[in-house]
């Protein structure tokens, strides 16, 4: 059987178990709380499970192994920052819980006097930062696919672009949020396993020696600096020295916009909901702070182990980003156990998780930009607060067909362009617009609803601004072939923004437009409400909880 055919008929496994888990909750999902937070009904290790598969992206799995084989040292720091981000939102995660219902929205309108601005902000927001992200998901879905199957023609990656697209939207509107948990539950289990697995299989080849291991990677990478830092983040420039500190400037920005973005992403917030109370909440963030730090870890392995096993020059023949190093240590290690049959049943289980990862991550997007759509602009701007539940999740599940369709025809257009800046862009967005208005409507009295306005949108506003006139899309030039390296072709170039990541700058915007905005309005805040928030989000008191067995709560 060939690898091709070995890897078609594992996505199409993965597909019929998730359909499968999609109709057996389908029957469970009646309510707003059902549709939007799962009942509230998961634990604390589900819900952490379900987290760590909607954080550990296709870009995290294929493309951080890809830097570190190609980058070396400087690849591991993408792990690190994606992890430490875990420690700040493990601070904000019980208060956000005990203060919100479904969404970002909640948590910002509490205790604010206009509450239809701030949800519209926040609804902008989410579908912006969500959009992007998928934009970038998708894409990758469409290469990755491709290669695996073997076809590279366009009408391949169109088709397989539309196949995801219209997957996430079954999910969602069929399954909403109980669905989508359980497919990145299950998600989260291929994953962890398929990492394990060659973790334990690339250690093996050279002996359990990790310095062995080190070594050999250092020496077939064919740069002497393979193990050091600067050789893809802050790099020096001899003989330009404001040159060398903007380079290392754009990698503060970057680890920046990676540690403060987690908690405001808006997939991410939403989980913090689906669980019965803040401790849950909490105990979910402690199991997917140790399984995403586990994950990172073997990343280790996994790239410098492409680069010992692999090697460079293989690894940039098939994708010069790096993102198929994993799948051709797959590759490799099958080999070596099992022969070429072993090679290409490893090539297609490796395969089908980063295929079953690039439906779970876009899944939670989808969900998380209908319930804001849904929830925040139509139930509480359009119909006042105070819509019948069925009226609101039948528009979330428009929403998600929506946003849905959107994603596809984005993903289309954009199926030849090099979006993998683009989740960094997201994480820049996410701690430019959303954490400075979460952060200071859980902590400053003095806020109101123009500071959350003025933050959202001030903070969402510089980081486009900012990579739109930066090197990302025009001007910036390989030195050895002159081929253009931005978004736009060679020769159009109006960057005057001269980092690639924008988070140095517009996440101090965001906080400076949040806090101006609250000075400068005349809009008094409501310190009564800052009151009943702050016990609250402390204490729990008052916070929605999961209905009792035989009961359902009113809304």
């Amino acid at each position: 059987m060939s690898g091709t055919v070995l890897t078609f008929g594992l996505f199409i496994l993965f597909i019929v178990i998730t359909l499968v888990v999609t109709f057996w909750v389908r029957g469970n999902t009646r309510s707003a709380e059902d549709f939007y937070a799962g009942g509230r009904a998961f634990s604390g290790p589900q819900n952490g499970l379900a987290l760590a598969g909607d954080y550990m992206s296709a870009a995290s799995f294929l493309g951080i192994a890809g830097i570190i084989a190609l980058s070396g040292y400087d690849g591991f720091l993408y792990s690190i920052g994606f992890l430490v981000a875990w420690l700040l939102t493990l601070l904000l995660v019980e208060l956000m819980r005990n203060a919100g219902r479904f969404t970002m929205a909640d948590v910002l309108s509490y205790r604010v006097r206009q509450q239809p601005r701030v949800r519209v902000a926040a609804v902008v927001s989410t579908v912006t930062v969500s959009v992007f992200y998928l934009l970038a998901q998708m894409v990758g879905a469409g290469a990755l696919v491709s290669l695996l199957l073997g076809v590279s023609t366009d009408t391949a990656k169109v088709v397989t672009i539309v196949a995801v697209g219209a997957m996430m939207i079954f999910y969602v509107m069929f399954g909403g949020m109980k669905g989508t948990t359980w497919v990145q539950i299950i998600k989260a289990v291929l994953l962890m396993s398929g990492t394990i697995v060659l973790t334990v299989l690339v250690l093996g080849r050279f002996g359990f020696n990790l310095s062995e291991m080190l070594g050999a990677a250092a020496k077939a990478s064919g740069q002497p600096d393979f193990l050091r830092p600067g050789v893809r983040f802050g790099q020096d420039v001899e003989g330009d020295p404001v040159r060398t500190l903007l380079n290392k400037l754009d990698f503060i920005s970057l680890a920046l916009a990676l540690v403060l973005g987690t908690a405001g992403l808006p997939h991410i917030v939403t989980r913090f909901f689906t669980v019965p109370d803040a401790r849950a909440a909490r105990a979910s963030v402690n199991w997917a702070i140790g399984l995403v730090g586990v994950f990172y870890l073997m990343t280790l392995a996994l790239g410098f182990g492409a680069t010992a096993l692999v090697g460079r020059e293989a690894i940039t023949a098939q994708d010069p980003a790096g993102n198929t190093a994993a799948l051709q240590l797959a590759q490799v290690l099958g080999e070596y156990v099992g022969g070429p049959v072993g090679g290409d049943l490893m090539l297609a289980f490796i395969g089908a998780v980063a295929f079953a990862t690039i439906l779970a991550v876009v899944s939670g997007l989808v969900m998380a930009s209908s319930t804001s759509l849904a929830h925040d602009y139509f139930g509480h701007v359009l119909m006042f607060g105070r819509p019948r539940e069925s009226q609101e999740v039948g528009v979330a599940r428009l929403s998600a067909l929506v946003i849905g369709l959107l994603a596809v025809v984005l993903a289309v257009v954009a199926r030849h362009q090099n979006v993998a800046f683009l989740v960094a862009l997201a994480f820049a967005m996410a701690a430019s617009a959303n954490l400075p208005a979460i952060v200071l409507s859980l902590f400053w009295k003095r806020f109101n609803s123009t500071g959350v306005v003025a933050g959202v949108y001030g903070g969402l506003s510089g980081s486009l601004l900012l990579v739109f006139f930066s090197p990302v899309v025009s001007g910036k030039v390989d030195p050895v072939t002159g081929a253009s390296l931005s978004l736009l072709p060679r020769g159009v170039d109006f960057a005057f923004f001269p980092m690639e990541n924008p988070g140095l700058v517009s996440i101090p915007l965001g906080f400076v437009c949040a806090v101006a905005g609250a000075l400068r309005s005349r809009e008094q805040p409501d310190t009564d409400r800052f009151d009943e928030l702050s016990v609250r989000s402390l204490t729990g008191t008052g916070a929605h909880r999961a209905p009792t067995r035989g009961t359902r709560r009113q809304h």
